[in-house]
């Protein structure tokens, strides 16, 4: 009797492909052959034989068609069954789902919302820093002599009903960068992005916070004496949109190949110097008149740091000048906080005229001069009046040296 019996086996070939054996048995002749088929294809169709597969570009949809696709995803050690497990099934939706993905930029990655001063000042007023308040010293303890010479003479003491808003700022001044808390995240991001006018977020650490004028790849390194509220006044003169022009002029100043500073740590220092005029009540005339401690201190530490910037650029200052010129702008801050706000009123008047353009920077030379000037460049020809003074950090003074600026 004549016939043939197929037989066809399955088994894993090249590359994981499962691969068909069909073997037939002539039952005459007793002689049987065996013809391997791939997914379909015998060898001959684009499929060699010696273990060097090749396949014609075939649509996905076709591929999926065959079970290629099944096989791959069931990691092409499965023997293919009726009924596909649930792990295939998952692999399957996973295929398909990446047909779908496109690749994503690091700089397309949505960047931290901005952060306002008030915002960031609200996150302060209703946390509880009692912890900190009980380390603070608001005022300049005097004894004696002093203390009756001040009561007499000295300035006005602040009202009552502003001390909880001082006490609030020398809290925060005793407040240190935490990475844990977004808002003190958001303040430094906000901070480097409106001052390099870049969308994205920068890393935390790194040398690039080294462009905006810190001193090294960790901002809060600088923050000694003024804590977080050295952020808080650089975050205040970028985002206030009347005062960011000048916030820009003093960062292009300071990125000058000759006349160049550290802007982030120059701004810590007009920090520190507010909060020595607050602590020696030498603001507290101001306050009580306009009823608020926190916007004097924030007009304060502007116009400290407009005049700065008005007598570094038009007396062509440099950084190995920084000790002098440090010391003569809050000895001059501190005398006439008065006549230190109103310069600030009028530069602002003129930036609303649309004059502020034309206003020379060395309108503050010509109308007051320098009475130290003379000296620190006659001081600067020789001796230690002439080395270099190199920004390494700011530090809290001792209240007996309230008088001094000094860079440590």
């Amino acid at each position: 009797m004549e016939g043939v019996i197929a037989v066809t086996g399955h088994s894993e070939g090249l590359n994981g492909f499962p691969q068909e054996c069909k073997q037939t048995e002539d039952l005459t002749n007793g002689h049987s052959k065996c013809t391997t088929i791939l997914n379909g294809l015998t060898p001959g169709n684009g499929i060699k034989e010696n273990g060097n597969p090749y396949l014609k570009t075939v649509q996905i949809s076709a591929l999926k068609q065959n079970g290629l696709l099944q096989s791959l995803a069931a990691g092409g050690n499965q023997t293919k069954t009726e009924e596909v497990s649930s792990e295939v099934e998952r692999a399957q939706e996973e295929w398909d789902a990446l047909e779908s993905i496109q690749p994503v930029l690091a700089e397309d990655l949505t960047p931290s919302p901005l952060i306002s001063f008030n915002e960031a000042l609200q996150h302060f007023q209703t946390t509880d820093l009692g912890d900190l308040l009980k380390n603070i010293q608001p005022t300049i303890r005097r004894t004696g002599f002093a203390a009756i010479t001040h009561f007499l003479f000295g300035p006005p003491r602040l009202h009552k009903d502003l001390v909880e808003e001082r006490d609030l700022v020398f809290a925060i001044a005793q407040c240190s960068l935490d990475n844990g808390q977004s808002v003190h995240m958001r303040v430094l991001q906000t901070i480097y992005r409106k001052l390099t006018c870049t969308r994205a977020d920068c890393p935390r650490y790194g040398p690039h916070w080294e462009n905006v004028g810190f001193q090294g790849s960790d901002p809060a390194t600088d923050l000694r004496g003024t804590g977080f509220l050295g952020l808080m006044h650089t975050l205040y003169i970028v985002m206030d949109p009347e005062i960011l022009p000048l916030a820009r002029d003093i960062y292009k100043l300071s990125q000058h190949p000759v006349q160049n500073f550290p802007f982030s740590v120059m701004s810590i220092n007009m920090t520190r110097i507010a909060l020595h005029a607050l602590r020696e009540e030498v603001l507290s005339k101001e306050c009580n008149r306009r009823q608020q401690v926190v916007a004097v201190l924030n007009d304060f530490y502007v116009a400290t740091f407009l005049h700065l910037y008005q007598l570094w650029k038009s007396q062509q200052k440099t950084i190995s000048d920084s000790g002098h010129v440090l010391k003569e702008v809050e000895l001059l801050a501190k005398k006439n906080p008065k006549q230190i706000l109103k310069r600030l009123e009028g530069y602002l008047k003129e930036r609303r005229a649309g004059t502020g353009h034309r206003t020379s920077p060395d309108m503050l030379s010509h109308s007051n001069p320098s009475p130290g000037d003379s000296g620190s460049r006659a001081g600067s020809q020789g001796g230690e009046e002439g080395k270099e003074i190199k920004f390494t950090g700011v530090c809290e003074l001792p209240p007996e040296m309230e008088g001094e600026a000094r860079l440590i």
